[in-house]
């Protein structure tokens, strides 16, 4: 009996690579593939939502961006030994394709698949390639990319296939959209960990600036790291605004169907959200990104006129104020901007990131 192909996923320890890595893996076994993840200790803890039919291959790696003079100067020989671990069972076990999905944890499978001349491809979630990928653009067969465009090196060309979405996601493709109006309304804010504490500090007070009229109106869910959730529930309660305020929000595709307005930083996987559910947004990049990758990844949005967006240089309650002012008073330029969002969206990434690995499998590029 012939054993099903092997797809070897290789992905770092972050959400912005694992949630993609986690779409393309429930694909590829629904077309009769074998997966298996790549990873490191760090990425293994988010592997609790990938299907269970997936092994999970943990090994070493590390990063640079971590950790003391000793524990750099052993950053080499760590990856060595992850590559050296990779290149033993693919040797044993050798897939069909590997996918690198970016990060540090990436680097022994997709570097073992280029030693051993094996189709292999990377995907770029944002507008600017990681240091990872950045590595091993010119040395893989495919590159897809996410985001579009995305800035590649001379002679590289790129597969433009978006973003794979979560299942809770693609559920809400295209949800009906309810303008702004004099009833209940919904404002969304959700920023990463990193960077996140400038919406904390400047969202609340720019809220609080709206007419009354339309405060009335308003309801919030707010994401805030630990250290910020008292004063800004207390702030929110002291101004007499409803709010719902947590450190993470595990319903956020109902919430964002829900919401008149996304207020977010513009994370590669949170823009794949707001385009595939189709809402407007106003976009905070932030600005300590590697490459100003945020700002390359809210282009499209703004670009189609589904989104504004607002450097964190020009970030103040007033200016955010009157942004969300213009959004809220205008209900129809609010549904002109969520059918614009849709209109730029990929719902089937995962399906068109699929066949890219099936065309590499079969046609031996």
């Amino acid at each position: 009996m012939t054993q099903a192909p092997l797809l070897v996923i290789a992905a770092g320890g972050t959400g912005g690579h694992m949630f993609p890595a986690q779409s393309l893996a429930e694909v590829m076994l629904a077309r009769g593939w074998r997966v298996k993840l790549s990873t490191d200790d760090r990425g293994a803890r988010y592997t609790g939502a990938f299907p269970k039919a997936v092994e999970i291959d943990t090994v070493p790696s590390a990063t640079f961006a971590r950790g003391g003079i000793l524990a750099k100067a052993l950053v080499p020989f760590r990856i060595a030994g992850g590559v050296l671990s990779a290149l033993t069972k693919f040797v044993s076990d050798k897939p069909a394709v590997v996918v690198g999905f970016g990060g540090y944890p990436a680097i022994p499978a997709v570097a073992a698949a280029t030693l051993l001349k094996l189709p292999r491809m990377i995907h770029e979630q944002n507008g600017v390639l990681g240091r990872v990928n950045q590595a091993f653009a010119k040395r893989v067969n495919t590159v897809a990319c996410g985001t579009w465009p995305t800035t590649l090196p001379q002679g590289v060309e790129g597969y433009y296939v978006g973003n794979p979405v979560r299942g809770a996601v693609l559920e809400k493709h295209a949800a009906p959209y309810i303008p702004p109006g004099d009833y209940p309304m919904e404002l969304l804010i959700v920023g990463g960990s990193q960077g996140a504490r400038i919406l904390s500090d400047v969202v609340p007070d720019a809220i609080s600036r709206l007419p009354e009229h339309m405060l009335s109106h308003l309801r919030v869910s707010q994401q805030a790291r630990p250290e910020d959730l008292d004063r800004v529930t207390e702030f929110y309660h002291t101004q007499g605004i409803q709010a719902d305020v947590r450190p993470f929000f595990d319903d956020i595709p109902t919430r964002m169907s829900e919401a008149q307005l996304v207020i977010s930083r513009s994370g590669a996987s949170t823009v794949a959200d707001i385009s595939v559910i189709g809402r407007p947004s106003i976009l905070i990049p932030y600005a300590a990104a590697a490459g100003d990758h945020q700002t390359a990844n809210a282009r499209g949005l703004v670009e189609a006129d589904a989104a504004v967006m607002i450097p964190e240089s020009q970030l103040t309650p007033e200016s955010l104020a009157e942004q969300i002012y213009n959004v809220l008073a205008h209900p129809q330029g609010a549904t002109m901007m969520a059918h614009a969002a849709l209109s730029v969206s990929k719902p089937m990434a995962a399906e068109e990131l699929a066949a890219l690995v099936e065309e590499l499998a079969f046609n031996k590029q």
